[in-house]
């Protein structure tokens, strides 16, 4: 008898929690990271705050929300290679020959990048809270945040899944982290866009999804509530999620269809 669909991803769920727990090599780096950038760039921009029309009375406030981002973007590398690693080791065939769906096969193996991320916004806001940042939104606006992070991850995850499922090699995966890296910094990471003054730089800040991502987390620290910034954000986070969930299960099954 096949065990129900929820079943299923609770036991692979368990399975990615405990080996990405178990990978300190994998985890330290995406807590540390993003810390350590953080630090640089408030220290080496924390004069942009006196720019008039900036949005923030201190550029920590400002700056805080990219750390979420570059935690996201281990998360699109850790997936990525957790799956590929099963691909090379023969365990995505193994589960060919069960009546294991597809479908828990990926959300399981998205549950060790939700717990991550989890953990990792966590970590960013207590680090911002103690530094001093006071978010605008207040403690409502601190779970939103949290959220808002977890669903970035998870659409970076998803990212990472379907690339590792279309290459089948972890190396691939760790050879595209310079390039997804490169959206980061063409974003409005370190200056607000109607700031900017480089026009193709803006251009491409204005057109980049990962802007508005940034912008939306950003939003419920130095604003409070800005329903188009947070429109923005969750959907496109919600959206990136989807499409990417979409083609690694399309990507999936053709993999399991070869196998």
């Amino acid at each position: 008898m096949t065990a129900p669909l929820v079943l299923q991803v609770a036991h692979l769920a368990r399975r990615s929690v405990v080996r990405t727990l178990r990978q300190p090599l994998n985890i330290v780096p995406s807590f540390l990271f993003p810390l350590i950038l953080l630090a640089v760039n408030v220290g080496g921009l924390e004069s942009a705050a006196r720019i008039p029309g900036f949005p923030a009375d201190s550029y920590l406030d400002f700056a805080l929300a990219f750390t979420f981002m570059q935690g996201a973007l281990f998360a699109t590398t850790n997936a990525g290679t957790d799956l590929a690693r099963d691909i090379q080791t023969g365990f995505l065939n193994r589960l060919a020959l069960t009546p294991m769906r597809s479908a828990a096969l990926l959300l399981g193996q998205l549950a060790g990048v939700i717990a991550l991320a989890l953990l990792q916004a966590t970590l960013y806001l207590t680090v911002g809270l103690f530094a001093g940042v006071r978010p605008e939104s207040g403690v409502l606006g601190v779970f939103l945040i949290v959220f808002l992070g977890v669903l970035v991850a998870l659409a970076f995850g998803a990212v990472g899944a379907f690339l590792a499922l279309r290459t089948g090699s972890g190396e691939a995966i760790q050879a595209l982290f310079p390039v997804f890296f490169v959206f980061l910094f063409l974003s409005s990471m370190n200056l607000p866009r109607n700031l900017i003054e480089i026009e193709w730089f803006r251009t491409v800040a204005t057109i980049n999804p990962v802007s508005y991502l940034i912008e939306g987390i950003r939003s419920l620290i130095i604003t409070g509530w800005d329903a188009q910034a947070l429109a923005l954000g969750f959907g496109l986070a919600a959206g990136i999620a989807t499409l990417a969930l979409a083609a690694a299960g399309a990507a999936l099954r053709g993999r399991l269809a070869r196998s």
